[in-house]
């Protein structure tokens, strides 16, 4: 591997030395981890992550691609993984973002296996990968919305966030469709956040898919797709109060 030893080992020793061992086990009971925390408050983490990174740059695909994997299968803390999920994002690194780095998002993805670290790479690494290759992407993501893996089934759903206007409808529920009479809550909830972020865009589009699919769609579905819809949109519900 060409995985830049120098880096791992900055980045290590600069998280260490941020380490709160008050707030390590607080972080860890609420995220439901089996893997500890070093205790870590967000902005000094991102500050730490960065001026690592600035140190150490990856001149190439090869170093960065290997220094992401052998940091991520590595990790012995959470801020480890997280530090990956910082370093493949940055502006610098955009260059590596093709198709070729979608092995190493797919391998972050279902052994991550876990809301915090999916939901980032499904919106961010997964979602540019689908702008920059639509058609190769749309095949992939409607493969993994029949996964195994509920964590590919989950990407595949939340990969549009961010598109707003640019968002395809077609692909959203050819990927939100093999998941919609599944029980897993993870599913359930990333179908009805993808259709209330797309409500901001179409709120129109998004009342007419839920009454059209109100048998198959989850009452947790429903309930999160319409959370945030004015009752301009919707209409005054019957018995509900006007404060």
């Amino acid at each position: 591997m060409a995985a830049s030893q120098k880096l791992i080992r900055a980045l290590r020793k600069a998280l260490r030395e941020l380490a709160d061992p008050v707030k390590a086990p607080i972080m860890q009971a609420y995220m439901k981890s089996a893997m500890p925390y070093l205790g870590i408050q967000a902005v000094p983490f991102r500050k730490a992550a960065k001026a690592v990174s600035a140190a150490y740059p990856l001149e190439s695909f090869e170093d960065w691609h290997d220094t992401a994997l052998a940091l991520w299968r590595g990790a012995r803390f959470r801020e480890e993984r997280y530090a990956v999920i910082e370093l493949v994002g940055y502006r610098s690194y955009q260059k590596f973002r093709t198709l070729g780095a979608l092995p190493l998002f797919e391998e972050m993805i279902s052994t991550g296996a876990w809301w915090d670290y999916v939901d980032s790479i499904a919106g961010q690494r997964i979602g540019e990968l689908l702008q920059q290759y639509p058609k190769e992407m749309r095949a992939i993501l409607r493969e993994w919305a029949g996964s195994e893996d509920l964590w590919k089934r989950r990407s595949a759903i939340l990969a549009q966030l961010k598109f707003k206007g640019d968002t395809d409808l077609k692909l959203l529920y050819d990927c939100t469709r093999p998941s919609l009479a599944r029980p897993e809550f993870f599913l359930r909830k990333a179908i009805g956040w993808a259709l209330r972020q797309h409500a901001w865009t179409d709120s129109k589009e998004v009342f007419r898919y839920v009454k059209a699919n109100d048998k198959r769609l989850s009452p947790l579905s429903k309930r999160e797709a319409l959370k945030n819809l004015s009752r301009k949109n919707s209409g005054p519900r019957r018995g509900a109060s006007k404060s």
